[in-house]
């Protein structure tokens, strides 16, 4: 039996760069033209991608794990990711105390996704046994390190933090510690540190007519062919972000995994686990894939 569509698709999407391959072929042809008659697509944060979905807003959205634990209904699509087997450069904790993370009594936070704040509570918590308050602040590390011993920066504004390490050294006269969350994850648990996954709201499929295995077919070929065009997207993004080419180059090739695996699968699983014993998040149920 085949389903009559009944309207487009919203999709929840997010306009950082470490998406940008899974986003290829809606936005770049010969795809984008006939994607965008079946998807509608709005571009927003992370953390908003989930509330959209949550409130009905949305069909499908590029959302943080951790709003799986809250919003249980939805649906995970399999196969695509944005994780990182080791270093992935973008989530990072910057410390001003000189006597390391052990020192750090406070973090100001960039609101734009819950995941890598419950990250960092479970690595605080579990791993490196120090009690923080956390500090909900935009992506500003001078301004986030006024009010707090250390600033968690996401996407692409730890990225560009990073590339400035040296020269705010020189600026200021002052060194601070920059820490790779997914390699510390990785460095205590062995897996990989997994951010976001495509899900669905439960009952989009009925409401938009669209078949499951059709929405499945257009997110990996999107992802794959982003894959295949890493070189394009280099272009792309050097023109947009302060970073050099070769820096996202590396970062959409090595530091970014894209697939959604039976290793990103068992991190999710320990890091459910962990966020519900460090009290971050309620208990998840098992993934629920369509």
């Amino acid at each position: 039996m085949t389903l009559q569509r009944k309207r487009r698709v919203r999709m929840a999407a997010i306009h950082f760069l470490n998406p940008a391959p899974l986003m290829w072929d809606f936005e770049h042809e010969p795809e984008r033209s006939s994607l965008r008659e079946r998807y509608q697509i709005g571009y927003t944060t992370p953390s908003q991608c989930a509330a959209e979905l949550h409130a009905g807003e949305a069909d499908i959205g590029l959302v943080p794990v951790a709003a799986y634990a809250t919003t249980p209904s939805m649906l995970v699509v399999p196969g695509c990711t944005v994780a990182a087997l080791d270093r992935v450069r973008s989530i990072l904790l910057v410390v001003r105390p000189q006597q390391g993370v052990n020192a750090v009594r406070s973090i100001a936070a960039d609101t734009s996704s819950r995941t890598s704040y419950v990250y960092t509570r479970i690595l605080c918590d579990r791993f490196w046994k120090i009690p923080v308050s956390f500090i909900p602040h935009p992506p500003d590390l001078e301004s986030m390190l006024a009010v707090a011993d250390a600033a968690l920066l996401i996407g692409d504004p730890a990225l560009l933090a990073l590339e400035d390490m040296d020269g705010r050294a020189t600026r200021t006269g002052e060194r601070l510690i920059y820490l790779d969350l997914a390699h510390e994850w990785h460095g205590f648990t062995g897996l990989p540190w997994v951010s976001a996954f495509w899900a669905l709201r439960s009952g989009s499929l009925d409401e938009t007519g669209v078949r499951a295995a059709e929405l499945i077919e257009d997110l990996q070929n999107s992802r794959d062919h982003g894959l295949e065009h890493i070189e394009d997207l280099v272009g792309e993004w050097s023109t947009r972000i302060a970073v050099p080419a070769e820096t996202i180059r590396f970062y959409l090739s090595k530091n970014i995994h894209y697939i959604l695996d039976e290793a990103c699968l068992r991190g999710l699983e320990q890091f459910y686990r962990y966020a519900a014993e460090c009290g971050a998040l309620p208990p998840a149920p098992a993934l629920r894939l369509i």
